[in-house]
């Protein structure tokens, strides 16, 4: 008996299976999203810095929506974001700062580098979204804490 149909070929009335590139795109997008949320709040610490305290220009931070970069440029951004933040606070006469989320910010930034390993990233990628989220609070308070830009 021979057949025309190919067990590998769908048969015309069956529409492709699209969940898997959907699921796909749409994670993408969702990732990508949270990412400008974050880079949109880190432009807003370094712009209520006073330029002579920043110790990376605001506009810098959007280098982190480059995949893959991102995972050193964490590193420069969330460190030079604290040594900011100490030497404002410092400039006002403020101690009390501590390390102004350089240790969080830190930890975050190995545990969102360690997500690209084998096995590993099962750990350190919900880790790093937990740091995330707590570095992020810490730097919007100290944020808040400062006084608003004098107009230009």
């Amino acid at each position: 008996m021979i057949t025309n149909a190919s067990p590998a070929m769908p048969y015309p009335h069956e529409a492709p299976d699209w969940t898997l590139p959907l699921l796909a795109i749409s994670g993408f997008c969702m990732v990508m999203l949270i990412q400008v949320v974050v880079c949109v709040l880190l432009y807003l610490c370094f712009t209520r810095l006073a330029p002579e305290h920043r110790k990376l220009a605001p506009g810098l931070v959007w280098l982190l929506l480059i995949p893959v970069f991102n995972l050193v440029w964490n590193f420069f951004v969330v460190l030079r974001l604290a040594e900011s933040y100490q030497s404002q606070f410092r400039a006002i006469g403020r101690e009390d700062v501590g390390d102004a989320g350089w240790g969080i910010g830190l930890a975050y930034a190995i545990c969102a580098a360690g997500s690209i390993v084998p096995c590993l990233n099962v750990l350190a990628a919900p880790a790093a979204l937990v740091l995330l989220i707590i570095y992020l609070v810490k730097v919007m308070s100290l944020r808040g804490q400062l006084p608003e830009p004098a107009a230009a």
